[in-house]
């Protein structure tokens, strides 16, 4: 990864929310990643897992992260079963035009409610 990917993404609102700048109700945390409810849902059941590794997005990681990668998938997985026995959806956004918002990597864990295919 370029100094240039870490600076972007240790400046985002994941970065300071990482360091603690911005407080949120942390429902994982270890020395991987963080996960945390979304303060704008879109289902009964959104969360967010972030790696505590500055990556702008799944489309910047490198074969450097897939520990890593592996890690947050495990999480989303583990908190899926956790808050939707029913069923869950992961969703990772990479780039503008898929609808990423900010410039950190980051799983959206939603469920709650009936998921249609194809989204969007």
């Amino acid at each position: 990864m370029s100094q240039d990917n870490a600076n972007t993404t240790q400046d985002t609102i994941f970065g300071r929310i990482i360091r603690g700048e911005i407080p949120v109700e942390r429902i994982h945390d270890d020395d991987v990643c963080m996960a945390f409810r979304d303060i704008a849902p879109v289902a009964p059941v959104h969360l967010l897992v972030i790696p505590k590794t500055a990556v702008q997005s799944l489309g910047h990681a490198s074969t450097a992260h897939e520990v890593m990668l592996g890690h947050l998938l495990r999480v989303a997985g583990e908190l899926g079963r956790q808050y939707c026995p029913g069923g869950f959806r992961v969703v990772a956004n990479s780039g503008v035009d898929a609808g990423q918002s900010v410039d950190h990597l980051h799983l959206h864990v939603l469920g709650g409610r009936h998921m249609s295919w194809p989204p969007g």
